[in-house]
């Protein structure tokens, strides 16, 4: 019965919530501490302290930790699992739907028309990265940090994560 709760306790936030974790982190409040009591209203706000001082989503974080507090490792899961399940449910269907139609002129044409549209967030991404960069660390920096990823891609074709890790180490030995 405990599963079932815990299920219910995430899945229903997350399906009527909308706007991602810090949206719904109100409604899987009034679950835990209002409708079960699984923890004091301070312990949920220490709980989303700490999920706050960590990489990735908040959601996932809180519900991972809350329900292995509730109920060990298998309330970790099912809670987790609650949280993602209605983006994961959604986007099934939707995938469904487009792989349904793809011969579709209208689906064709729509899978076009958004490419530009990617093109430009990705590109205003990558300026906002660039924009960061060089503010934290400088254009020297910056340059060659940018010019060993360069050559590490494109003229060794190795794989995107050791520029990544070489990026992390050159700024952890020379900018930390």
């Amino acid at each position: 019965m405990i599963y079932w709760d815990l299920f219910v306790a995430f899945f229903i936030p997350n399906i009527v919530g909308y706007g991602g974790g810090p949206a719904i982190i109100p409604l899987v409040e009034n679950e835990v501490v209002g409708r079960y009591g699984w923890m004091s209203s301070q312990q949920f706000a220490e709980t989303l302290a700490l999920g706050n001082t960590l990489p990735s989503p908040i959601a996932t974080k809180m519900a991972g930790y809350i329900g292995y507090d509730v109920a060990g490792i298998g309330g970790g899961l099912v809670a987790t699992f609650a949280t993602v399940a209605p983006s994961l449910i959604l986007m099934l269907v939707a995938l469904g739907t487009l792989y349904r139609y793809r011969d579709s002129i209208k689906v064709k044409s729509m899978s076009q028309w958004v490419r530009p549209v990617i093109m430009v967030l990705m590109g205003y991404l990558t300026w906002s990265f660039l924009d960061e960069g060089v503010h934290d660390a400088g254009w020297i920096h910056t340059g060659i940090i940018a010019a060993i990823a360069v050559v590490m891609l494109w003229r060794l074709k190795l794989h995107p994560v050791w520029a990544v890790v070489v990026g992390l180490v050159y700024g952890g030995l020379l900018l930390g």
